[in-house]
């Protein structure tokens, strides 16, 4: 009874309060909230900040980037990786969502390494390293403000961006050349078989009615480099394990190698037996198309007998 009196008295004291003062004590007062919602508001401006500063030091170098794409054919691909980098994340929000939070300073390592790299290729006037350092910059600032985890959900978004950047011209040509050779090479074996006797000569095939040189161009790269892309983001679609997407990515190359040589020699065919001048001109850029849709084509039967030989029925990885 004495219990009863007590919390009635102390609810009735509660009440004599004023209705500001009572809801100021349990912090539910107009200034409360209107703190509360004000450090709300500006907690977005940090990111606000960075994102201005990573706008002015880098619009430049992708609007170069951008150019490169649309001028370069290797990488015309380049507009389709950051839409796919996109819809990857898109695609693991749940996962993204249930990731807890957990800042640390060991991303500030991340951030100094892609300081210094964006600051060699600036003075170094190598835009590969400049755009390296774009990716390497957002992995540290990921790490840095949402914590190791996260940056291990979104690892795989961020190595997809690197397809769309140019590799260095000294690379490129450490790649393009020997593939010319070995397309020279594969259908000058080839043309005897089909009655058309040939000379090589390094990247040089002489025929009977004209020397065919294997040109840069027409050393395969561009339709490696692009069907490469196109089996990631196949394998990241139809495949569940990580192991098959390797399987599909790795198998694109010798496809593209084999398309590349079934080019060469069908151009040496219609030399010989066509008329030269077509050949080296509404042939050999139709064929390209031609042979690009046959790779796809090709990954397409690798990515079925691989269901056919091991069926899997893991989740997704």
């Amino acid at each position: 009874m004495k219990y009863n009196v007590l919390q009635m008295s102390g609810s009735a004291q509660a009440g004599s309060y004023p209705p500001e003062l009572a809801a100021k004590s349990e912090g539910r007062g107009p200034a409360g909230s209107s703190e509360a919602n004000g450090m709300r508001r500006y907690n977005w401006l940090p990111y606000a900040i960075i994102a201005a500063l990573l706008v002015e030091i880098y619009y430049r170098i992708a609007g170069k980037l951008i150019y490169d794409w649309y001028t370069i054919p290797d990488y015309s691909h380049g507009f389709l990786v950051p839409v796919f980098a996109g819809y990857l994340i898109w695609d693991k929000r749940k996962a993204l969502s249930a990731t807890p939070v957990q800042q640390t300073w060991r991303g500030i390592s991340l951030i100094v390494c892609a300081i210094i790299l964006l600051i060699l290729g600036v003075y170094g006037v190598e835009l590969f390293t400049t755009r390296m350092s774009f990716i390497l910059l957002m992995g540290g600032l990921i790490w840095t403000f949402f914590g190791s985890r996260m940056l291990r959900e979104l690892r795989f978004p961020l190595l997809v961006l690197i397809l769309a950047i140019p590799i260095p011209a000294i690379i490129f040509n450490h790649i393009t050349f020997p593939l010319q050779l070995l397309a020279s090479r594969i259908a000058s074996d080839i043309l005897p078989m089909l009655g058309v006797p040939v000379l090589q000569e390094g990247n040089v095939i002489q025929l009977p009615v004209m020397k065919l040189e294997v040109a840069e161009a027409c050393s395969g790269i561009r339709s490696l480099m692009s069907l490469f892309a196109l089996a990631i983001f196949y394998g990241y679609f139809l495949e569940r394990t990580t192991s098959r997407r390797t399987i599909l990515a790795l198998a694109s190359i010798p496809i593209a190698v084999a398309a590349n040589v079934v080019r060469i020699v069908g151009t040496g065919l219609c030399v010989q037996y066509w008329d030269p001048d077509k050949a080296l001109g509404f042939f050999h850029e139709f064929s390209g198309w031609v042979m690009f849709v046959i790779s796809l084509c090709c990954l397409y039967l690798v990515h079925k007998l691989m269901q056919l030989t091991s069926p899997t029925t893991g989740q997704k990885a």
